[in-house]
């Protein structure tokens, strides 16, 4: 089995190469969706680490709140990662385990190469687009302010630093149909 990363920095379209991956049978996960759900898991571990702080909306962790605390203050942020990153890396190696008949697999993580993941994978796909493309998406996706999706794309490492990094590079900076078609030689080229 080829374990394939899927990365890019927020809002570079990662989402889409999932799916497309998944519209072709390949298996995925993604590794923002298992934070998520380990946000509720874990929920009185993660308000304990953050005590004082408001981080609950009708009794469940808010990602917006915890979002906007977290992003403006590395100190925090480290704090979280340390709670979720060991557990992200679990249901990766279980998601390993669940498929490896398959000839590859895919997981995005967002994260990758800040959170030294890259050494479970096989390969790396890193999607690049331009930052006012990114910028624009935030801005209309998330209805961030244009401040604050700044903080949150200045939060990553630099695309350039992380295409030195990756295996093959997808550019979106165009439509669906040419980030398919880049997708399809990418895979292409692993499993040859």
């Amino acid at each position: 089995m080829i374990k394939i990363a899927i990365t890019g920095n927020i809002a570079s379209g990662k989402s889409t190469v999932e799916k497309i991956l998944s519209d072709l049978q390949y298996k995925t996960i993604d590794t923002d969706k298992i934070a998520h759900d380990l946000l509720d898991k874990h929920r009185l571990e993660i308000k304990k680490t953050f005590d004082g702080y408001d981080i609950e909306e009708d009794g469940k962790i808010s990602r917006e709140k915890l979002g906007a605390l977290v992003f403006g203050d590395y100190n925090l942020k480290s704090a979280l990662e340390g709670i979720l990153h060991p557990k992200i890396k679990d249901e990766i190696n279980l998601f390993f385990e669940k498929n490896k008949d398959q000839k590859a697999v895919f997981v995005s993580v967002p994260l990758l190469y800040e959170t030294g993941m890259e050494k479970m994978f096989d390969k790396v796909l890193f999607i690049y687009s331009p930052d006012n493309y990114r910028l624009e998406r935030l801005i209309k996706r998330n209805g961030y302010s244009q401040e604050y999706a700044k903080q949150r794309m200045n939060s990553q490492w630099s695309q350039l630093d992380k295409v030195k990094k990756a295996d093959y590079v997808l550019y979106n900076d165009s439509d669906v149909m040419e980030l398919t078609i880049q997708v399809y030689k990418a895979i292409c080229q692993i499993l040859i």
